[in-house]
């Protein structure tokens, strides 16, 4: 057998992390292009990733050079695998004892939006974007994410069509609601292994029906927001017609204490009581509960309304829920820093492809944060020697290959990407507002 030929390394400890996926990766270009753009997505945004950006070249005057156009052939036509090369990534997170999931974590169900001109690019279409909070032109993902209290990454994402970018509208057979595409993502990481405590999801997804009922019949422990003034189903004039109706019923004995503990260390004091109403209750198998910082008030931006099929204890269900913040700072990580809504393909696979690329540039970054911590444990043992210092020489930047003056060490974006990726999340509310304003806080 013939020896794979060598391609330009990849700066600094990427390099070591580009070559884990060389196998998938057929022919010494599609390896180049693999580390090409990784690189050129970690490095500090100075304009929009796109193509020319990352290779370093000028917009519209160089679109057609050499270099960018052997990238846009490596996104768009060349032969490699992007299931492939996400499962290599999720296996990686998972063998890293820093990284890989457990128990004790939640699996995040959201869709993102972002603005797209024009109807040439698949997808894309008017339709709500949550960056937005409205109706416009652009393109929507369905996304999965696992997250516990000390780190979250991506899992999978599937594009969404909408039903006028179908023959045959939501009666053609292509046609799937971002709740059932959802489904979808849960069974494949469920078929790739990943662990967790329950599923989550906004509003959006909680007052869906149809996925409340997959979730119930197929035993699935989930905690699912619903909207506070929405009812649910007939009821006598004088009972409780909405979750919020049903709290501002309870009396304050019914209330119980929670600590919310973030990570910059600060506490919160929260309240959370059992909600009966539609069928929910305590002891039912369905339960509903109401998590807020104010009891007598019920501020909307800081009070949940829950349902879930956990017997758990109501201080447990406030802390799974709260970790659904995650996947909104885990899009402003992709978006502001790593180019996830920058990429000017029009095709279904080349899209897959960049956001596959871009979800490999965020395990980099947790990837680097334990080589670095490993390093920084053997250097305080005397007995590491010559394994030590291969392991800090692996972490020099690399001999620059093809951008010279523009080429920077992905690591250290990595780390800062890093520190903001594990800070406590912002106490403001977000964009995505419209239909989700009662869903509770981004905390």
């Amino acid at each position: 057998m013939s020896a794979r030929l060598s391609c330009p390394p990849a700066p600094g400890l990427l390099e070591a992390y580009a070559v884990q996926f060389d196998p998938l990766l057929k022919t010494p270009a599609q390896r180049h292009g693999f580390r090409t753009y990784l690189s050129g997505l970690l490095l500090p945004r100075e304009r929009s990733k796109t193509l020319t950006a990352l290779v370093g070249a000028e917009p519209l005057v160089q679109a057609q050079a050499a270099e960018v156009q052997r990238l846009q052939f490596f996104l768009s036509e060349a032969a490699w695998d992007a299931e492939a090369i996400n499962a290599r990534r999720l296996a990686l997170l998972a063998a890293e004892p820093a990284t890989a999931p457990s128990a004790t974590g939640v699996l995040v169900i959201d869709d993102t939006g972002d603005r797209k001109d024009g109807s040439a690019t698949d997808h894309v279409a008017r339709q709500y974007l949550g960056s937005v909070g409205k109706v416009d032109n652009g393109i929507v993902a369905v996304t999965t994410l696992w997250a516990d209290e000390a780190h979250y990454y991506p899992l999978h994402v599937m594009p969404y069509t909408p039903e006028k970018r179908l023959a045959g509208g939501k009666q053609d057979p292509a046609f799937r609601t971002k709740p059932q595409i959802a489904l979808d993502l849960v069974e494949r990481a469920q078929a790739a292994g990943v662990p967790f405590c329950a599923i989550v999801a906004d509003c959006f997804y909680g007052d869906n029906n149809a996925l409340e009922t997959a979730l119930l019949k197929r035993r699935l422990p989930h905690v699912l927001a619903r909207r506070g003034a929405l009812g649910r189903g007939w009821a006598p004039v004088e009972a409780d017609h909405s979750f919020k109706d049903a709290a501002r019923s309870l009396a304050l004995r019914a209330w119980h204490e929670v600590i919310r503990r973030f990570r910059d260390g600060h506490t919160e004091r929260w309240w959370a009581a059992e909600l009966t109403l539609f069928g929910y209750g305590p002891g039912r198998p369905v339960r509903a509960i109401c998590a807020t910082t104010d009891r007598h008030e019920l501020p909307a931006a800081s009070t949940w309304y829950l349902t879930t099929n956990l017997p758990s204890a109501l201080a447990e269900i406030v802390r799974i829920y709260g970790l659904r913040n995650w996947i909104e700072q885990g899009y402003k990580q992709m978006k502001d820093e790593l180019g996830w809504a920058d990429f000017m393909v029009r095709s279904d696979r080349a899209i897959r492809r960049h956001w596959t690329l871009v979800c490999c540039a965020v395990a980099f970054c947790w990837w680097h944060a334990a080589s670095q911590a490993r390093v920084g444990e053997s250097s305080a043992r005397p007995e590491a020697g010559k394994k030590n210092r291969q392991l800090q020489g692996a972490a020099v930047l690399a001999a620059p290959a093809a951008r010279s003056a523009r080429v920077a060490d992905p690591g250290l974006l990595a780390d800062a990407l890093l520190e903001r990726l594990c800070q406590h999340a912002p106490a403001s509310r977000t964009r995505r507002a419209a239909r989700r304003l009662e869903c509770g806080p981004r905390d």
